[in-house]
């Protein structure tokens, strides 16, 4: 038996993509737009040592199954297809045997994962508690001390990490980057002379906003030794030293309190959900009465607990939690905050990772140079994975806007918002 017949074998529907494997076996349509090749006997153990989006994730990350049709740096268009139409059913035991029996596995022993593969969250868990500052430091280490070359090769010149808000189906990334910051300054009702704290401030883009475009005293908190570097160059750069900061640290030791309003832009998925209350809490010492809260998120389309899929977890975001907006409203309110509005931005995000992966695509030669090919494959799956996530409300991006309100009841918020 052939590979490709192995596989036919565990497909409940036709393949709408042309499979071919290294021992010269295919299947599915000739005139698929799209072929997946396997190429060595490595990409099929992990295929079959780690069934599902893991075992694709090794075998592709690692070159050893690739995709014909698209590019590396945005295989969107076949991971469309292929969440589509590709159906496998479970093979009995004996079943399992069998097939691995006809393509020379029956003695499989895992290879190792590629480089690029973090450990399993038990074994992380066992080496260090969850979320605490350590683990927390090594985790964002993981994902944005990559390189600051590639995230600009990436991200474009705004070095935005997170979802942008287009005003218009045609504006550009550096356009919709540039709404967003504005949009969270004006719900933050930054006024010049204000102090403003971002927490996990990236690459300082709030904190620069907020300093050129309203003259707020900004500071940035990071735990990524490189962002912090970079921002704090770019500050320098644009003359911006007498008002914004960027520090290396983590945002629990910071000292200043009485902030007029405290950004949250993309730290809240790496908190966990169970310390929700601790955070939300320290927000609230650290804002002035009647000081705002706004927490930009990405959130699930429900309010139950869910494990983060195997690839997302080892390979981008080790200890990344989602959960609903439901959830996150309850934990600000609890936490003595007022929230005052509340908005999903999630087609929103599907089209900041369009324009991610034709930047990673357009500068691939260089991503490659910098970090890697199996690194840089890991961001065209991860991006153009979450793309479709966010196209099909698997995943959503939630601001919620609230006050420090004071015992008296006055917010500071006006009669109807004002941005």
């Amino acid at each position: 038996m052939s590979i490709a017949q192995a596989f036919e074998r565990l497909l409940q529907e036709p393949l709408p993509l042309r499979f071919t494997a290294y021992d010269g076996s295919s299947t599915g349509p000739e005139d698929a737009p799209f072929q997946f090749h396997l190429r060595n006997q490595r990409g099929l153990a992990y295929l079959v040592t780690a069934p599902g989006d893991l075992g694709l994730s090794r075998a592709y990350v690692s070159g050893d199954l690739d995709i014909e049709g698209v590019h590396p740096g945005d295989p969107y268009e076949a991971m469309r297809l292929l969440q589509k139409g590709l159906k496998l059913r479970r093979p009995s035991p004996s079943e399992a045997v069998e097939l691995l029996r006809a393509v020379g596995l029956s003695s499989l022993r895992p290879p190792a994962p590629p480089p690029q593969e973090t450990l399993p969250r038990w074994r992380r868990i066992v080496e260090g508690l969850r979320h605490s500052e350590g683990r927390d430091a090594d985790a964002i280490h993981h994902h944005y001390d990559v390189s600051n070359a590639f995230y600009e090769h990436v991200l474009g010149p705004s070095m935005t990490y997170t979802c942008a808000v287009f005003p218009t189906e045609e504006a550009t990334l550096e356009e919709a980057q540039f709404t967003k910051y504005d949009l969270v300054a004006r719900k933050l009702d930054l006024q010049e002379g204000q102090r403003l704290l971002d927490l996990g401030c990236g690459w300082g883009g709030m904190v620069r906003h907020a300093a050129r475009e309203y003259g707020v005293h900004a500071i940035g908190v990071t735990l990524s030794r490189e962002q912090a570097a970079w921002a704090q160059h770019r500050i320098k750069e644009e003359g911006l030293d007498h008002l914004a900061e960027v520090r290396f640290m983590d945002y629990r030791h910071v000292e200043e309190t009485g902030f007029d309003a405290i950004s949250s832009i993309g730290l809240t998925e790496h908190i966990g959900v169970k310390n929700y209350p601790s955070y939300f809490s320290w927000i609230r010492d650290h804002l002035k009465p009647q000081g705002r809260l706004l927490n930009h998120c990405i959130t699930r389309q429900h309010n139950k607990p869910t494990d983060t899929g195997a690839f997302i977890d080892r390979y981008v975001f080790p200890d990344g939690e989602l959960i609903g907006s439901g959830t996150i409203v309850t934990a600000v309110e609890n936490a003595g905050l007022e929230v005052q509005h509340h908005e999903n931005f999630r087609v929103h995000y599907a089209k900041t990772l369009a324009g991610w992966c034709r930047n990673l695509q357009e500068n691939w030669d260089a991503c490659v140079e910098e970090v890697g090919e199996g690194t840089a494959r890991v961001w065209g799956l991860y991006m153009a994975g979450s793309r479709l996530g966010f196209e099909r409300n698997e995943i959503q991006l939630h601001h919620v806007l609230a006050t420090n309100t004071e015992g008296n009841g006055a917010s500071g918020y006006p009669l109807r918002h004002k941005f």
